[in-house]
């Protein structure tokens, strides 16, 4: 019952906070998020995309 208890308090204790917080905040917070794919992959779908660009630029020419 002790986990229960704990759970039920955690969880509270998050939506108190999250609803204390202004609305601006929460904003602004989420939109200082990092995308998803440099997140898990870092900079290789960057180096990917460059080395794709380059490839296309040298057919043209």
């Amino acid at each position: 019952m002790a986990k229960s208890d704990e759970l039920v308090t955690y969880i509270t204790q998050r939506i108190v906070r999250y609803m204390e917080t202004p609305r601006d905040v929460r904003r602004s917070q989420k939109q200082a998020k990092e995308p998803w794919v440099s997140k898990w992959f870092g900079m290789l779908p960057l180096a990917f995309k460059m080395w794709i660009k380059s490839a296309r630029r040298e057919r043209r020419e």
